[in-house]
């Protein structure tokens, strides 16, 4: 059988692996993926062929995988959180159609949204929506108009990639915007290193968030018009208080 899984390792400690994952690295032959996400499994790599590329080079990567599993071997294609949110299951589905003879299996995993959400307590109870600022891949206009579209419609927002060196200013813009739509002293939190050494979160408000100190390791979560603070936890109602009985 010639099989290609797709992994999603969730944030990057063991404890978040699912047992799926678990189970398709050790299946696995071959493992390719971005550098710092195998330095993350490296127990479960032992033995196995590694294959990494550059952050830049996902591309190369991806048919890499896929040459490998058409080659006969059973190959994983590691992502952190999920594989299917901003992860590699997209670009390597639309290249199998060059590999035919590759069954692939997408592997879920536990994306920042979730992961992070849990430790600010239960900021996504209601609607949300994911938006990431970097725009490697999505011109900039298209992400303000999200932002603006999303802001309006009330959802609460996790933001993913807020900041890098290149993209200093990203989170202020995006917080600017947001605040055309919400009040300045919307519940906001801000979780870093998810799951790994040195996890750190806060809560503040929007007006706070705009000039935080954040990097790429951080997952931002702007709450809606009814998002709270309750003591040291973030929680956005659903609405069962209002439930008609």
């Amino acid at each position: 059988m010639k099989k290609l899984y797709i992994v999603g390792l969730g944030p990057g400690d063991g404890e978040f692996i699912t047992p799926q994952a678990r189970k398709a690295l050790e299946d696995s032959q071959v493992i390719c993926g971005y550098t710092v996400y195998i330095d993350l499994i490296a127990e479960s790599c032992q033995g196995k062929e590694i294959l990494t590329t550059p952050m830049t080079k996902e591309l190369e990567r991806c048919r890499m995988a896929l040459e490998q599993a058409a080659a006969g071997q059973t190959t994983a294609m590691v992502c952190s959180g999920d594989a299917g949110v901003y992860g590699m299951a997209g670009p390597i589905l639309e290249l199998s159609p060059e590999y035919p003879q590759v069954e692939i299996e997408v592997v879920p995993g536990i994306t920042a949204a979730l992961s992070g959400g849990a430790v600010l307590g239960a900021p996504l109870t209601h609607d949300f929506a994911i938006i990431s600022l970097s725009d490697l891949l999505t011109p900039w206009e298209t992400i303000e108009k999200r932002l603006h579209c999303a802001s309006e419609a009330d959802f609460v927002l996790c933001i993913y990639n807020p900041r890098s060196k290149k993209r200093a200013d990203h989170l202020m813009k995006a917080c600017d915007i947001v605040m055309e739509h919400r009040d300045e002293n919307t519940v906001c939190g801000i979780v870093r290193n998810i799951g790994r050494e040195g996890q750190e979160h806060k809560l503040m408000t929007l007006r706070q968030l705009r000039d935080e100190p954040v990097d790429m390791f951080t997952t931002v979560f702007i709450g809606n018009s009814a998002t709270r603070a309750l003591g040291d936890k973030m929680v956005t109602p659903r609405g069962y208080e209002n439930k008609k009985r």
